[in-house]
């Protein structure tokens, strides 16, 4: 429970680990998957031949908190949208 992680149970079930510290680790997780973003972008660039401009839009999506095959461990993901211009 010091990690963020509620512990519920149910009377039909196994124990439930439910994630609830989304906000400590969603601003590195922006941070991350905006580097990504541009380190993809620069590749796309560089196997176009053409140079990568200014960013024009970004959008953060959607958090996601999937179940992994350990009841202990989640997977977190973030979707990001970036679009930068071209010269």
């Amino acid at each position: 429970m010091k990690m963020g992680v509620l512990l519920t149970y149910e009377w039909r079930g196994p124990a439930k680990f439910i994630f609830t510290d989304l906000n400590v680790i969603k601003p590195s997780m922006i941070q991350e998957a905006t580097i990504n973003a541009k380190k993809a972008a620069q590749q796309l660039a560089t196997d176009s031949d053409v140079r990568l401009g200014l960013l024009r839009k970004a959008s953060q999506g959607s958090f996601s908190i999937e179940d992994t095959h350990l009841p202990t461990k989640k997977k977190v993901r973030v979707v990001t949208q970036m679009e930068y211009a071209i010269q």
